[in-house]
């Protein structure tokens, strides 16, 4: 049935490449993304904080249910990342504390959830990352339709299954299957320079002459 079907992933990205980007800001490799890719700011970490790396299982639920996202739970295997695009409807949770607890249970990486989540206070407590675009008490439903592992968007964001997905305190962005090792290249190179930047800044010999000279550039009057 159209709208209604499962999935199985034909690729993903590799642990090597997870455990890389992991040492890598979000902000950082979306600078390298030309900022043109985003989850869209709404896309909060709901837990402590901690750094999400992984491949995206895919999930696409009617907003407010969730059958297809404990079918995923099952799907999904250790180190994947579930995302869910529940239509970013905030009326009623997809996922809360159990279904988190069963997600670390069986070593996934991280939940996102494009809607809301419940018992927000026990999450925030822990880990286990989670993002999500709101918080209800209101429970979810468990009737389907939806899939698993077809192409979804966030915020204008596609993403297919098996790209990476990462995640810190900044937000939340997808870096295509294809590409991963082209970005993490630049974005290497362009973390040593912020850390340059700001050993600089820290010794007192930080050179911002470049911002009068881009002002001249761009023909603005002194």
């Amino acid at each position: 049935m159209i709208g209604f079907q499962i999935h199985q992933r034909s690729r993903a990205v590799d642990a090597d490449t997870v455990k890389r980007f992991k040492e890598l800001p979000v902000a950082n490799v979306s600078d390298m993304m030309s900022r043109m890719y985003a989850g869209g700011a709404n896309l909060r970490p709901m837990h402590d904080g901690t750094y999400m790396a992984g491949p995206a299982v895919t999930v696409r639920c009617r907003p407010g249910d969730n059958l297809l996202v404990h079918k995923a739970l099952e799907v999904a295997g250790p180190g994947d990342v579930i995302v869910v695009d529940a239509g970013g409807d905030l009326t009623n949770a997809i996922i809360g504390e159990i279904m988190v607890a069963y997600a670390q249970k069986r070593g996934l990486a991280g939940i996102v959830i494009h809607g809301a989540i419940r018992d927000s206070a026990e999450i925030g407590r822990g880990s286990f990352p989670v993002f999500a675009a709101g918080v209800t008490h209101r429970g979810p439903y468990k009737d389907g339709p939806g899939e698993i592992n077809s192409t979804i968007c966030l915020g204008g964001m596609t993403i297919q299954p098996g790209d990476l997905i990462i995640g810190d305190a900044d937000g939340l962005l997808c870096v295509p299957f294809e590409i991963t090792q082209e970005v993490y290249k630049q974005t290497v190179e362009k973390h040593v320079i912020e850390e340059k930047m700001l050993a600089d800044i820290d010794a007192g010999t930080y050179d911002a002459s470049w911002v009068d000279m881009r002002l001249k550039a761009l023909g603005c009057l002194f």
